[in-house]
Formats: C-alpha cells, sequence, structure tokens
C-alpha cells in the first residue's frame, strides 16, 4: 500500500471537489464550494499545495488551468485507511472492525459481504 502525503482539512475538502468533477477550473472548483466560501486566491493556493504534494496535475488553456486528480480517491482512502489502522489499532485489521461494529450495527448483508472479502483474501494467501 502507497503511503500518501497527509492532507490538511481544506485541501481534502477540495480534493473531494476535484475527485466529483473529474476535472475542472478553478471557477468549477469554486462553485461546488459551499457558502460561505473562501476567497477565490485562498482555494488556488490550496489547490498549488495540492499540486506541489502530487495530488493535481493540470493543463493550461490560455491564461487558465484545468485540474485533474493525479491520485485516485480510492488510493487516497487506502492510505488514509492505513495510517489510521496503524495510528490507532497497532496495525490490527480485527482490532478497527471490532471498535467500528461496537458503534455501528452490522446488517446481514455487511456480515456476508465481510465474509466474502476474508474467503477471498484467504484465497490469495494460498497462492
Amino acid at each position: 500500500m502507497v503511503t500518501l502525503k497527509k492532507l490538511t482539512a481544506s485541501e481534502e475538502a477540495i480534493m473531494q471537489i476535484i475527485w466529483k468533477l473529474g476535472q475542472g477550473f478553478a471557477q468549477d472548483i469554486m462553485s461546488e464550494i459551499p457558502e460561505p466560501k473562501p476567497p477565490y486566491n485562498t482555494t488556488l493556493s490550496v489547490v498549488k499545495a495540492l499540486e506541489r504534494k502530487g495530488y493535481v496535475g493540470h493543463e493550461t488553456f490560455g491564461k487558465a488551468n484545468r485540474y485533474y486528480p493525479l491520485i485516485s480517491k480510492e488510493d487516497y482512502s487506502r492510505s488514509l485507511l492505513g495510517r489510521v489502522v496503524s495510528h490507532y489499532f497497532n496495525n490490527s485489521l480485527s482490532s478497527l472492525v471490532s471498535a467500528f461494529t461496537a458503534d455501528h450495527p452490522i446488517s446481514d448483508q455487511e456480515l456476508q459481504e465481510l465474509e466474502r472479502l476474508v474467503q477471498k483474501a484467504k484465497q490469495s494467501l494460498k497462492s
């Protein structure tokens, strides 16, 4: 699993928008930010920080840049979850699941899906 650079809350909020859009100009990103909107320059600074961290790339069209994600939401989610498991659950997935299910009832359908995933993981260990 790849460990990605940690994002600030504002960077993560902008990344969520870029993932949702797929690509967009600064104005497109601004239009997705809920009120009260930060200043345009502040948003652009956050986008530039995301570029420096390797999360976002851009194409230039005249004086405007169109931004797009370089890191998928799935890869970021895996990295973030890995960090949580490592820092808060001593690298134990069973401790994570135990803590989560203590506060969140699990449905029969979710339990069946988890069992399917466990069986799939067992098969990959045998390979």
